[in-house]
């Protein structure tokens, strides 16, 4: 709804409670700074998104096992942040973990993957890179057309993506 300063105290409220009611890095602390930090790359306050961001990772990394699929939630959140301040080799790279650990823990045609690799088609695209960027953009609606609903937006993005790319190449 763009209320961010309304969701932002709902999830500052939440975190406090958390923190009383919960051992100091238990995964939902994680949780709740990722949800924290959305709002504020919602908002543009890319550096509170980053921190908040980064919080998160650090109680996943102490709370949950290796390879666990919420770090690729982390690592995409904070290339989102990057993508979004035009740092794209940051973006890049934390994209990049991202789809490593997706596909070590989600099987091939999971619609999450096709996730990893439309953000990676796009920092190619953005940096100007269209043959990678049209690579990682088709692998991407390959696996959207094949998990999706026929009407999914998802569809339609990633084609459109794909277009645009080859208008530029």
């Amino acid at each position: 709804m763009g209320e961010y300063s309304k969701a932002l105290s709902s999830y500052e409220r939440s975190l406090e409670i958390r923190k009383i009611a919960l051992p100091p890095n238990h995964p939902d602390l994680a949780g709740s700074y990722n949800n924290i930090g959305s709002v504020y790359d919602n908002m543009d306050e890319y550096s509170k998104a980053l921190s908040s961001y980064e919080r998160s990772l650090e109680i996943r990394k102490i709370a949950l096992p290796p390879n666990h699929p919420d770090f690729a939630q982390s690592y995409n959140n904070i290339g989102i942040v990057y993508n979004n301040m035009g740092e794209y080799s940051k973006a890049l790279s934390s994209y990049e973990r991202s789809l490593k650990i997706r596909k070590i823990a989600l099987p091939s045609n999971h619609p999450d993957l096709a996730t990893s690799y439309n953000n990676i088609g796009v920092v190619y695209y953005n940096m100007g890179e269209y043959s990678k960027a049209l690579s990682f953009l088709e692998k991407a609606h390959e696996i959207d057309r094949k998990t999706l609903p026929p009407n999914h937006p998802h569809i339609a993005q990633s084609k459109r993506n794909i277009d645009n790319v080859k208008k530029k190449m």
